[in-house]
Parts: C-alpha cells; sequence; structure tokens
C-alpha cells in the first residue's frame, strides 16, 4: 500500500482580501464592522422599521463612531496615515494637517492597505446610489441622511487621499535628499551660475 503524497497547500498572494492575512485583524474587522453597518442599518430600516426617527439616530451614530474610528485609529494602524484639523488661535485660520509614519518604521500590509483603500472609495459611492434610491422612490425625508452620511464619507476619503499623496512626496523628497543629494546638486548648480555671470 502507497503512502500519499501530502498535497501542496497554495500559495496565498500578499493582498488577497482575507481579513487572516490582516497585521491587524481585530482592526480590519471594526474598521469594516463600522463601514457596513450604517449602510446596512439605513438600507434594511427602510423596509423592515416603520421609525425613522429610530433609523436616523442609530446610523447618525454609526457613521459617526466610523469617522472617529477611521480617522484616528484605523488610518494609523492599517496604513500609517493619519488626519486632522488644526484652528489657529491668533488668526482664526483653519488648515488640514497631514501625518504619515516615518519610511523604515512601518511596513504597510498588503491585505489592510487594499481593504483600507477599496472601503474607503466604495462607501462614498454606496451612499450615492441610496441618494438616487430614495430620490426615485420618492424618500425625500430620507434624503438629509444620505448627505450626512456623504459628506462624512467623503471628507474622509478626500482626506486620506490627500494624505496619502502628501506621504509619496515627502518620501520622494526624502530618498532624493538622502540618497543622490539632489537638492544640494541643484543649489550649487544654480549658485555657480549665478556667480560665473558676475
Amino acid at each position: 500500500m502507497e503512502a500519499q503524497q501530502p498535497q501542496p497547500q497554495p500559495q496565498v498572494v500578499p493582498g488577497t482580501l482575507s481579513w487572516r492575512l490582516s497585521s491587524h485583524p481585530i482592526t480590519l474587522l471594526t474598521f469594516l464592522a463600522f463601514r457596513i453597518s450604517s449602510i446596512l442599518v439605513y438600507f434594511f430600516g427602510l423596509w423592515v422599521s416603520s421609525s425613522m426617527v429610530m433609523i436616523f439616530i442609530i446610523t447618525i451614530l454609526l457613521l459617526a463612531a466610523d469617522f472617529y474610528y477611521l480617522k484616528n485609529i484605523a488610518g494609523r494602524r492599517l496604513v500609517g496615515l493619519r488626519w486632522w484639523n488644526e484652528v489657529d488661535p491668533q488668526s482664526g485660520e483653519s488648515k488640514w494637517v497631514f501625518e504619515s509614519s516615518e519610511p523604515g518604521t512601518k511596513v504597510v500590509n498588503a491585505t489592510d492597505s487594499r481593504f483600507f483603500w477599496l472601503s474607503l472609495y466604495v462607501q462614498p459611492l454606496l451612499w450615492i446610489l441610496l441618494a438616487v434610491l430614495a430620490i426615485v422612490r420618492f424618500h425625500f425625508m430620507w434624503l438629509p441622511l444620505v448627505f450626512i452620511a456623504l459628506a462624512l464619507t467623503i471628507m474622509n476619503t478626500l482626506a486620506f487621499s490627500r494624505c496619502d499623496k502628501f506621504s509619496q512626496a515627502s518620501n520622494l523628497a526624502g530618498s532624493a535628499l538622502g540618497t543622490t543629494n539632489l537638492a544640494g546638486s541643484i543649489a550649487s548648480n544654480l549658485a555657480g551660475r549665478w556667480f560665473s555671470r558676475g
């Protein structure tokens, strides 16, 4: 009787959408739960519950929790990005502040990153679809809730997109300054040309 050879296990590709591959599975699952629950409560509340006030309150609370968790916890732990808004007490001017982890200090898991960016861009699209559905079905009373949801999700999406661009630009500048001393060579060439004219 021949001994059966063990079957080779299929290789799991990094970035596969499986929460088991996450570096922070609890953070990822909580993040996804907040993202999905507000849409589900709103969607099923339209057909199951007759209490618009209860659905409105629960959805707003879930949206607020999602906004806070994404901005302050999930973004930092899953992709190393964070943003906030500061008001200058002297001038009263409001400015956005973007923070990213230092290059080399945090390795971003491909699965975490993929889940994060997909859910970040898909959720506003789903709320736009729900807004169209409310208009088509003449449920105009629900539109304020949908607009609040759109405002919160789009704000996070825009802020994290800008934060990611800022992070990539600072990483590029840091590598240029650190490895090739690009800025120094450009400055010395400009100074050489300036003094050679005089």
